[in-house]
């Protein structure tokens, strides 16, 4: 049985319940653990026991092995049972049962003691031991066993000893050690009365080549010939000649084999008894003979009698009984004094520990405030001081605006309208169209006209269409649905006075070429209106497109009369739908353009998340995944050629400093040059007519002044060499500089380069704030840029996006024990706190400065963040400076025309996003 903390685990018990219900509710469900037998009532109990059993805190009872789980350690026990029962001869597996049952010993380790001294000089017949001949040990089996002072041999056994009586390890009295299953007999009384060294065994040797374990070596091999000429020799022996193998006969196997086959009661002085289906295997008797349970019952009795007696000595007779009373009550009264002074003590060792405590509590909040925080920490750990407060840091967070969201406070919308463009820019190469602004798009989905239509919403439309002709469909799967959906609510009911009856019959033969209908770019995508119904009847359904109903129903019925709507080029994105009946069939390119913003949202994010399983746009993921990783290398590849190009940098601006210090040093010593001096007195003493005198004296000076001059000429010629040196270095530094600057343009294209494809295979934020905000920039990423030809600036957003935390998010600033929601308030303003999936945007420049001031760099995420855009801060700025400006441009335009405007669509013809060309599109498609 497998233990846990030393402990052997036990099986739970049926409950009365369950107990019960076999009697009165017996097809009652319960839960049955296969491995063990047990039964629970609840899947509670089932699941809490099977955890217990996995947790690996389990020993194996019989190697020792921890660490094990319940099942485990089973396992190992049952394998070393098996192992155990294979390696113990089984000659010797009746005689032992019969010699343990009904023992009673204290440990498990006497009675294993007691078992081995009388089984160990003791032979049965068939059983295989080693026989000494010669010095050498040969494997024997024993064919006879000859008891002493008789000639009756003991036959062999012909097969595995049975539990009949005619077995010779049967209950009836054999020939052969007929004390030694008796443990009752003291062993020098067995040993006097059947001495196991008299029995002389008839042992025949085993073949050479059964020997076990008798390979040749070297030293063997002069032995063969003598070792072979004994084989099936049979022979006469002794128990001194003859020896079992260890591992098949020594005190750990013995222990081993009657721990898994005995077992007793917990009650005091019980017996050791063989388990009932052993003992049936082996013929031993499973019933208590009548002098060994009287004798049992006597020894629980005498230990009853010594439990009383010991009780009875401890109260004593009735007088003493009064002596011991009044005695106790003298050391009561004692010790109650001695208590009382020890609680005196305590209490005022208690007052000294607590004045103690209370000391080094405020020694270590001390410690705590002046020892410093290291930064970056937590960022709602950094509380601003009065330091940074006078230094002009910002406490509360510019308001970012949600009513300028495309549709302003419905959320659900505007995640699925910044995912939509998204991925229509991210993967514009795939997609074959060209990238737009969000402007442009927001714009394109408010269009109303018919005429002129919008170019933008067909590129958009047909080339997920063309895309979604390659993902697999259920043919007709939205009218399946909307009849099952018909079956499900058990009545006909109205969609805007339409019927499910009437909507699927009005889409019977709308768009059912529309895996094979044209859509060429060349004549303005003409049908794709009709195909994209068809691609809805054939991809979606009632479960994945929850509004299929009611956007099919707009799409495809009129009302009998309209409010005339031509005159609004930018309705609301939040148009509401009409009140009137839609009872009258009409076509799709007429209804798609009446349909509101946020129809048309729901229309192509469906479209959007089935393309994301195509194969292309997989295919692209791929190749973005492969360049990212060139790009990797590459840019590991620029940044060690720029890190030796600084380190040559480095070396010769130390020798050019070093040649301009030696030519000032040269310089100075020149300036410094002792030139020689007449003095006066010696030229006047020089007489005038003395010619000769005056030329010796030229002749000398000149002589002098030669060697000097030859050292100029070299020092000039010295000079004149390391001022070249220095100027070729310093042509070699520029070269350099001009390398190491090209270096860094190649990085910044790099990290463009790597926003650009990382965007398409995830888009990350750039970063989060102190309360789990995001803030995304979407710019740059994909099949966009934010360099343009020439250098010019180019923008998609042109705006920076907050989103609130996640679920997740929030439970971490609320298991915080902080008041986080008043920090929040204190922080970024009732206006400004985002809930779970709500979304702000900062449209303005100054604003975006001010949130990144805000920014607090002691705190890790804000760090990071605030790190991000300074390194993307020369993109985000122009950018929305530039959609500033063409925002500006475009207001002041039909002011200036207002009054030139002869209809509806000439205005609109000159909106930026009816100006869109897709310069991408296939030909022929």
């Amino acid at each position: 049985m497998p233990t846990c903390r030393r402990k052997r685990v036990l099986l739970t018990e049926p409950s009365l319940g369950l107990l019960d219900a076999v009697k009165n509710d017996p097809s009652r469900e319960v839960f049955y653990l296969a491995d063990t037998g047990e039964i629970f009532e609840t899947y509670e109990a089932y699941a809490a026991r099977m955890s217990f059993y996995r947790v690996k805190q389990f020993q194996c009872e019989v190697t020792g092995k921890s660490g094990l789980d319940y099942f485990q350690a089973l396992d190992s026990e049952r394998q070393e049972a098996r192992t155990m029962h294979s390696r113990f001869p089984d000659q010797l597996k009746a005689a032992v049962l019969k010699a343990v049952q009904w023992q009673v010993m204290g440990r498990l380790d006497h009675l294993v003691e007691a078992v081995y001294d009388r089984f160990k000089d003791r032979y049965y017949p068939d059983e295989k031991v080693y026989v000494d001949v010669q010095g050498e040990k040969y494997l024997a089996r024993i064919l006879e066993v000859i008891p002493p002072k008789t000639n009756t041999p003991m036959k062999p056994s012909p097969g595995p000893v049975a539990s009949t009586s005619s077995s010779p390890l049967s209950d009836a009295p054999t020939a052969i050690h007929r004390l030694a299953e008796d443990l009752k007999v003291p062993v020098k009384d067995s040993i006097a009365q059947d001495d196991p060294a008299r029995y002389i065994y008839k042992a025949q040797i085993l073949d050479e080549e059964r020997q076990a374990g008798t390979g040749k070596t070297e030293k063997a091999k002069g032995k063969e010939t003598t070792r072979g000429q004994w084989s099936g020799h049979q022979l006469d022996v002794d128990c001194s000649k003859m020896g079992r193998d260890r591992l098949a006969f020594s005190k750990s196997i013995l222990r081993r084999f009657i721990r898994d086959c005995v077992d007793r009661d917990a009650a005091v002085a019980s017996p050791w008894t063989v388990k009932p289906a052993i003992a049936a295997k082996y013929g031993v008797s499973s019933v208590m003979p009548e002098e060994i349970r009287k004798g049992v019952e006597t020894l629980k009795k005498g230990e009853s009698d010594k439990r009383k007696k010991v009780w009875e000595e401890k109260e004593g007779p009735a007088s003493k009984r009064q002596k011991r009373a009044a005695a106790a009550a003298e050391n009561e009264k004692i010790l109650a004094a001695i208590a009382e002074q020890r609680e005196r003590e305590a209490r005022e060792k208690a007052i000294l520990a607590q004045k103690v405590k209370e000391e080094n509590d405020r020694l270590v909040a001390e410690k705590k405030k002046k020892k410093p925080i290291r930064y970056p920490t937590e960022d709602l750990d950094v509380v601003l001081g009065d330091k940074e407060k006078r230094a002009g840091m910002k406490l509360k967070r510019p308001v970012p605006s949600k009513l300028a969201m495309p549709f302003g406070e419905d959320h659900d919308t505007n995640s699925a309208f910044l995912m939509c463009w998204n991925f229509l820019v991210v993967y514009g190469h795939p997609l074959h169209i060209s990238s737009f602004t969000m402007d442009e798009f927001e714009a394109a989905l408010q269009h109303s006209l018919v005429d002129p239509p919008c170019q933008l919403l067909a590129e958009i439309h047909a080339t997920l269409i063309y895309i979604l002709r390659s993902v697999g469909f259920n043919r007709h799967s939205a009218v399946v649905s909307l009849v099952d959906l018909k079956q499900e609510q058990g009545s006909d009911n109205e969609v805007f006075g339409v019927t499910i009856d009437q909507l699927t019959a009005a889409m019977a033969d709308v768009g059912n070429s529309w895996e094979r209908a044209p859509l060429r770019h060349a004549e303005g995508r003409e049908g794709w209106e009709e195909s994209l119904v068809g691609c809805l009847k054939d991809h979606a359904n009632m479960e994945n497109f929850p509004r299929l109903r009611e956007i099919l129903t707009r799409i495809l019925f009129t009302a009998d009369q309209l409010p005339d709507t031509a005159g609004s080029s930018a309705p609301s994105p939040s148009t509401s739908p009409s009140p009137l009946r839609l009872t009258t069939p009409a076509s799709p390119a007429d209804l798609y353009y009446k349909l509101s913003a946020k129809d048309r949202v729901d229309i192509i994010a469906f479209m959007c998340n089935l393309v994301v399983s195509s194969k292309a746009i997989h295919l692209h993921m791929e190749t973005c995944e492969e360049q990212l990783t060139a790009l990797r290398k590459e840019k590991i590849e620029v940044n060690r050629t720029k890190k030796a190009y600084a380190e040559e940098i480095n070396t010769l601006s130390g020798e050019i400093n070093g040649e301009a210090k030696s030519q000032a040093n040269g310089k100075a010593a020149a300036t410094g040059e002792d030139v020689p001096m007449h003095d006066s007195s010696d030229l006047s003493d020089a007489p005038n007519s003395d010619a000769e005198g005056t030329a010796s004296a030229a002749a000398a000076t000149a002589a002098s002044t030669a060697p000097k001059r030859r050292s100029a000429a070299k020092e000039r010629e010295a000079a004149r060499a390391k001022a070249l040196s220095a100027r070729q270095a310093q042509a070699e530094r520029r070269r350099l500089e001009e390398e190491v600057n090209k270096l860094e343009r190649r990085l910044e294209g790099i990290e463009r380069e790597f926003r650009k494809l990382l965007g398409s295979v995830r888009v990350k934020p750039l970063g989060r704030d102190r309360f789990y905000n995001r803030v995304w920039w979407f710019d740059g990423m994909g099949a966009a840029s934010l360099i343009g030809a020439g250098g010019t600036v180019q923008y998609g957003t042109g705006r920076i996006f907050l989103q609130g935390p996640s679920e997740f998010d929030v439970e971490v600033l609320q298991r915080r024990e902080e008041d986080v929601d008043a920090r929040r308030r204190g922080e970024e303003g009732e206006e400004g706190m985002l809930a779970v999936g709500e979304w702000a945007v900062y449209n303005d420049l100054e604003e975006v400065k001010e949130f990144v001031d805000w920014l607090n760099p002691k705190g890790v995420r804000e760090l990071a963040l605030k790190n991000t855009f300074v390194k993307w801060w020369n993109h985000i700025s122009p950018g929305m400076r530039r959609r500033a400006a063409d925002l500006a441009a475009n207001a002041k335009i039909p002011e200036a025309r207002r009054s030139m405007r002869k209809h509806a669509g000439a205005d609109v013809l000159r909106e930026p996003y009816m100006q869109w060309t897709n310069r991408k599109a296939i030909n022929g498609s």
